[in-house]
């Protein structure tokens, strides 16, 4: 999910877009070539980002389900940051290969391929 906030003219902008796994793939490979001539930190980035995308698939894929506070825990701990665990879990939210049941207690994700 990308959110744009901004201004046009003197109109306020917040326009929500969710992309898929394939969006955001199409979406990579249009930003990765223009970056590789002028910014070769932005194509890392670009690079660090999927690595990390793949990784939460691959953990909630083996472990099949998880609960919230503890996937959160676990993505804090490969991302760096509780905010990049974050972004991470809204993204999962809204990915086709996940389903989150909400719980008692809090949210179990459900890794249904």
């Amino acid at each position: 999910m990308v959110r744009i906030r901004g201004r046009v003219g003197d109109w306020p902008v917040d326009l929500t877009v969710e992309l898929d796994a394939q969006d955001w793939a199409q979406l990579a490979q249009h930003i990765a070539p223009a970056a590789v001539t002028s910014e070769p930190a932005a194509v890392a980035a670009v690079v660090a980002t999927d690595a990390l995308w793949q990784t939460t698939l691959d953990l909630l894929r083996q472990t099949g389900q998880v609960e919230g506070p503890q996937l959160l825990a676990q993505l804090a701990a490969l991302a760096g940051s509780e905010a990049a665990a974050k972004r991470l879990l809204v993204r999962l939210r809204h990915c086709a290969q996940v389903r989150m049941e909400t719980a008692e207690d809090a949210p179990i994700y459900h890794w249904v391929g």
